[in-house]
């Protein structure tokens, strides 16, 4: 046990200001100071009785960025660990840098929840300080001038646009008809104003965008009327929440858009955004029924030194899509990361943009094993994308990227048209390579094409499988699947039924779509080797797959015992790392002459004697 003075000396002497402080249970962001040792008070200039019973906003000086400020309170009311670098004050009102930590713990016995919080004093000014408002600090020259001959092409088009339609318009409406706030035109040419009066010494202001996160669920369960009396409710929410100061515009269908002049206190901005959100949070009542549509809030700030402040709009866009992915029913502040991960997609999808039309994306190929023999029966086609500047990129850098943007199918064709050429290549060189088997997207299964493309291709039906995920069959199981499948099978296609276990499968999902071929995701056969629960699992799904007359497929193959235990349970193939990783036509051409498509000599070891105690 360490002594109490030890503990004393410790934190008498340790130049890392701490101090505790009780918290709500319901908001990170209020709470109240109980202990702080020696170093904080050192550092900040308050006393013991300065600092005790206070609120953490005495931490807060008035020299603090409301950027970094609205930040921290975001991070506090959603119990966040984080650190953040700041300027701000001593109690003598002296400026400095720091460093500051808020770690959350929680007291299990009284149930209460605190605190942390550290203080670094920093000896200079932050080579990378925290930014929240200078957009354009990681553009290049050569881009900022891109940025401003676009921004000047957008307002001329706009002022085109506003002309043409004051000839035909006599009168222009400002407000939406529906909610009476601001319409979009209305906003636009206020914003413009707003930004004016920023750029002539004027008053920085918020930007806050609103999006219902469940608006379309209320029109399609209580329909459209249900739909315009919601709509009309936050309306008048949003008036009771914004003073007259604050410009109020229904911009879209469920999009709503405030700005607020920037006051004394960060407290104004977050105050406002948690308002909405927990507004948001209370049930919506039509007719009788009731249904919840929460919202999320993306803020962000415009600010005289911004180069760009129009951006402020996409900035406070790209908070609410952070919101949204987060969990919606919340609010986010745009900082810097946020914009690069942004710059990073729109690259990213530039360049898939690009490389469908030079059909980038190449197959890989990996074995799957026969268990009782070890040679190959198949082998599993797998897109990589030639980058002509990153090189060859795995599915995860691309695919979730691919599938938000609608190119899956697209790829999927430039993938599928390569195989009856890589195929005959085989064949010619007198490689057997007994079949392929290939994923198949969720749009490409509903594109009746499909079973043309296959006809078209010349690949003998019975050397081709298509792999389906088992999360986008249920997902997107209907009519036009159903026929696909039922066409794919009179043509001697193979159907399997691809990462088995992490979906929601039944067995009268199985029934449904009966593949000729279950495949048990590698999570349930990595623990095989030492886990007798996982044995059980795999052992029971086997049994499943067998009774309905499925031959099975152990993924992720990673060593001899797995494939040894794989195969003693049942499993007719076995894929994975232990027999290679996913590699070129080539590369697979070179293996199969090589090994004469032996992979593995299951008889020369004893699984006995590695597990007596398997089930069988």
């Amino acid at each position: 046990m360490i002594p109490p003075q030890i503990i004393d000396q410790i934190s008498d002497k340790s130049s890392e200001g701490l101090a505790l402080a009780l918290a709500s249970d319901e908001d990170g962001a209020i709470m109240e100071l109980q202990w702080c040792n020696k170093a904080f008070t050192r550092i900040t200039g308050y006393d013991n009785r300065d600092i005790l019973g206070q609120r953490g906003t005495i931490l807060i000086g008035t020299s603090m960025a409301q950027g970094d400020h609205l930040l921290i309170i975001e991070k506090l009311m959603n119990w966040e660990h984080f650190s953040v670098k700041v300027r701000t004050n001593r109690k003598s009102g002296e400026e400095y840098w720091q460093k500051m930590s808020w770690t959350p713990l929680s007291d299990p016995s009284m149930g209460d929840r605190w605190w942390l919080c550290s203080l670094i004093e920093l000896d200079e000014t932050p080579h990378n300080p925290v930014v929240h408002s200078t957009l354009a600090t990681t553009i290049s020259n050569q881009e900022l001038l891109a940025d401003y001959a676009e921004k000047i092409e957008r307002l001329e088009k706009e002022n085109t646009r506003l002309f043409e339609m004051a000839r035909t318009v006599a009168k222009e409406s400002k407000e939406d008809p529906l909610t009476g706030l601001s319409n979009r035109r209305h906003f636009e040419v206020e914003l413009k104003s707003w930004i004016q009066k920023l750029q002539n010494g004027g008053t920085e202001f918020a930007v806050f965008y609103v999006d219902l996160d469940r608006f379309k669920s209320v029109n399609d369960t209580l329909g459209h009327d249900a739909g315009d009396r919601l709509l009309l409710s936050v309306a008048k929410m949003l008036r009771r929440l914004t003073s007259e100061t604050d410009l109020i515009a229904r911009i879209g269908g469920d999009e709503f858009v405030i700005l607020r002049p920037l006051g004394n206190s960060a407290l104004d901005i977050s105050s406002l955004a948690d308002a909405i959100v927990q507004e948001m949070h209370a049930p919506f009542a039509f007719e009788g029924k009731s249904t919840f549509c929460s919202a999320s809030v993306g803020v962000a700030i415009a600010t005289a030194s911004m180069d760009i402040p129009e951006q402020v709009v996409t900035d406070a866009d790209m908070a609410l899509y952070h919101a949204k992915t987060n969990g919606r029913g919340r609010w986010s502040f745009f900082t810097e990361e946020m914009h690069a991960d942004a710059l990073a997609t729109k690259r990213l999808v530039s360049d898939l943009l690009i490389a469908c039309e030079k059909r980038e994306f190449v197959p890989y190929f990996q074995p799957l094993i026969d268990a009782s023999t070890g040679k190959i029966v198949s082998a599993e086609v797998l897109v990589r994308w030639a980058h002509p500047k990153l090189g060859l990129l795995p599915p995860g850098a691309f695919l979730e990227t691919a599938a938000s943007m609608g190119i899956l199918k697209r790829i999927d064709e430039i993938t599928f048209s390569t195989l009856p050429e890589t195929l005959a290549e085989f064949d010619r060189a007198g490689i057997d390579l007994p079949r392929i088997s290939i994923n198949v997207s969720a749009g490409r299964l509903a594109d009746p094409t499909l079973i043309h493309d296959i006809k078209r291709s010349g690949i003998a039906p019975e050397r081709l499988t298509i792999e389906i995920l088992e999360s986008v069959y249920l997902e997107r199981i209907g009519d036009v699947v159903h026929w696909t499948l039922g066409e794919l099978k009179e043509l001697g296609v193979t159907i399997a039924l691809d990462d088995f276990g992490t979906g929601h499968a039944s067995v009268q999902g199985l029934l449904k779509i009966n593949p000729t071929i279950l495949k048990i995701d590698r999570q349930f056969i990595q623990p095989i080797v030492e886990d007798e629960t996982s044995r059980a699992l795999v052992h029971s799904i086997i049994g499943i797959g067998k009774s309905l007359g499925m031959r099975i497929v152990a993924e992720g193959v990673e060593t001899e015992q797995h494939a040894l235990f794989a195969g003693r349970m049942g499993c007719d193939f076995l894929q994975g790392f232990h027999f290679g990783k996913p590699v070129s036509a080539s590369d697979l051409q070179q293996r199969l002459l090589e090994t004469n498509g032996q992979f593995w000599f299951p008889a020369e070891t004893d699984i006995a004697t590695l597990r007596p105690e398997l089930p069988c």
